[in-house]
């Protein structure tokens, strides 16, 4: 209906496959479900009905690496957890991205000892920081789409030989 009141009769519509990809990149993208404290609970909350994820492509969070290609890490990473997130990260398929959620997935939040890893990006890449302790849900949906506008200017690369 708006496009075809833009378009008039012309029928004809012009783009990139840049622009088609990452379009639809970012409308099917499907978060794994990597709770680990108090910031699940609000990452669950962004995903119940008063937030609603699914809005934004996110139906149901994935229990499973192989059927993901968005992490989002809510809470504080053990020096032993990190050995599974990490596998847990090599599992999933090309083009993945990560969201650190909260301050202790961050920088550690306020656990600054031996046990706990100061920052999850000593373990995996992270594309967006969402900072807060615990952060809201309106934070993760902010950081969702500030991926979105990430994902919206990659370019395709060339392969070298």
């Amino acid at each position: 209906m708006g496009l075809e009141k833009k378009l008039g009769n012309m029928g004809v519509v012009t783009t990139t496959l840049e622009q088609v990809v990452n379009w639809s990149r970012t409308r099917a993208m499907w978060p794994m479900l990597f709770g680990l404290a108090c910031c699940a609970i609000e990452m669950m909350a962004a995903e119940a009905s008063h937030y609603d994820m699914s809005r934004f492509g996110m139906e149901l969070m994935r229990p499973s690496p192989r059927q993901s290609d968005l992490m989002i890490v809510a809470g504080r990473v053990s020096r032993k957890m990190a050995t599974v997130l990490r596998r847990l990260y090599d599992q999933m398929p090309e083009p993945k991205w990560v969201i650190a959620m909260g301050d202790c997935a961050s920088c550690g939040g306020v656990f600054n000892n031996y046990a706990v890893m100061q920052g999850v990006d000593e373990v995996v890449p992270v594309d967006i920081y969402v900072a807060g302790c615990p952060p809201r849900p309106e934070g993760l949906i902010h950081g969702i789409l500030t991926l979105y506008e990430k994902v919206n200017a990659d370019k395709f690369a060339a392969e070298k030989e």
